[in-house]
């Protein structure tokens, strides 16, 4: 008679769950290193019991083996991001160069080039283009002539203040120096005129004693003349004084 079919399901007993987990736990223990010799495989076993007891078993090593499962799993997810990441760099590589053979037809197409294929349609959508674009460049370049303009008179309203300020400046000083010059003068004037009136002064001073040798007859008069003359004293020449 055969032994019946075990319900798989958690066993209320402690004593009897206690029971089991040591049997079971053997047995798999026991399968993992005949799979190992058996199969020549590389096996790792780790187990913790319900009160986080450990178990475990391998066969060259349960941290040399974890250590090659961490760099298998690792270097798949890398070669997986890796591949993702060139299947996106190939799509953006191939959306950027499909832009920029547009971009270059465009600009063929703005200097008159490769015409051709075009439609009417799309010839006149060029059109449109180049009069908004030639609408536009006339807008800025009188926009460009407006600004520098205004910059070319605000520098001539600054010059002429400058030169306003000049001016008063020079009218200030000219003033001055005018007056100063016309106050020298007068000084001048008086410094003159009483010059003069001291040199008159002087002279009239310096005519009073004089001393006079020779002969003058407005000086001598006629009666000591002949009175001189009469008499005889001497052999002198009448008029001599002293």
């Amino acid at each position: 008679m055969g032994r019946g079919r075990v319900e798989l399901k958690r066993i209320e007993n402690k004593i009897n769950r206690q029971v089991t987990f040591s049997k079971r736990r053997n047995g798999l223990l026991k399968k993992a290193y005949e799979l190992s010799v058996l199969c020549d495989a590389e096996v790792a076993l780790i187990v913790f019991s319900s009160r986080g007891k450990l178990y475990e078993f391998g066969s060259v090593g349960t941290s040399k083996t974890l250590e090659r499962y961490q760099r298998c799993c690792y270097t798949s997810q890398d070669s997986s991001f890796a591949d993702q990441d060139t299947q996106n760099w190939y799509q953006e590589m191939s959306k950027l160069k499909a832009k920029f053979e547009s971009l270059q037809r465009s600009q063929r197409h703005l200097l008159g080039e490769d015409l051709g294929p075009l439609s009417v349609k799309e010839l006149q959508q060029l059109e449109r283009q180049l009069e908004s674009a030639l609408s536009q460049a006339r807008q800025r370049k009188t926009q460009i002539m407006l600004d520098q303009m205004e910059e070319l008179r605000k520098k001539e309203r600054h010059l002429g203040e400058i030169n306003k300020q000049l001016k008063d400046r020079l009218e200030t000083e000219g003033a001055t120096f005018r007056t100063i010059q016309g106050s020298w003068a007068s000084d001048a004037v008086v410094a003159n005129n009483a010059f003069n009136l001291q040199l008159s002064q002087s002279s009239s001073m310096d005519c009073e004693p004089t001393l006079q040798i020779g002969y003058h007859p407005q000086l001598v008069p006629p009666e000591a003349a002949m009175t001189r003359n009469t008499g005889g004293e001497n052999n002198f020449m009448l008029g001599w004084v002293l």
